[in-house]
C-alpha cells in the first residue's frame, strides 16, 4: 500500500476512532442511567468540557477529511500518488495532533499552536491542488 493511501486509512481510522469515544462515553452515561439516550446535544457542551472538544475534533476531522481524500484519490486514480506520498503521512500527523491538542486544552497557548497544525495540513493540501492542477495543463 503507497504512502498516500495508508494515510487516508489512518485519517479514517482516526476519525472513527473519535466517533466511537463519542458514543461509548454517552452509552456509559445513559446505561449510568446519568443521561436519558436522546438527551445529548451534537456539539457534546451539555456533558463537559471535555465532551464537548471531543465532538468538535471530531467535527474538526470530518469536515477536512473529503478535502484530504478527494486529493488522495486524484492522485491515485491518475497515477500521480507521487504528488502526494511524500506529505500524506504529515498530513495524518498534522491531523491527529490537532486532534489531540484540541482534547487536552483551549487554552491560548493550544489554540494557537492548533491553528497551526491546521495551517500545516491546509498548506500541504493546497500544494497538492497546485501540483494536480498543473497537470492538466501539461
Amino acid at each position: 500500500m503507497s504512502p498516500s493511501s495508508l494515510a487516508l486509512v489512518g485519517y479514517v481510522a482516526w476519525t472513527i476512532l473519535l466517533a466511537a469515544t463519542i458514543v461509548f462515553y454517552r452509552t456509559l452515561l445513559v446505561l449510568k442511567k446519568e443521561r436519558a439516550a436522546n438527551d445529548f446535544l451534537p456539539s457534546g457542551e451539555d456533558v463537559s468540557p471535555f465532551s464537548n472538544r471531543l465532538c468538535r475534533a471530531q467535527a474538526n476531522c470530518y469536515e477536512n477529511l473529503p478535502a484530504f481524500a478527494a486529493l488522495i484519490l486524484l492522485a491515485m486514480v491518475t497515477d500521480n500518488a507521487g504528488i502526494t506520498d511524500s506529505l500524506a503521512r504529515w498530513v495524518l500527523v498534522a491531523r491527529v495532533a490537532q486532534s489531540t491538542v484540541h482534547l487536552i486544552s483551549t487554552s491560548e497557548m493550544a489554540v494557537s499552536l492548533r491553528a497551526v497544525l491546521l495551517l500545516v495540513q491546509l498548506g500541504i493540501e493546497a500544494y497538492w491542488v497546485v501540483q494536480l492542477g498543473l497537470l492538466g495543463f501539461g
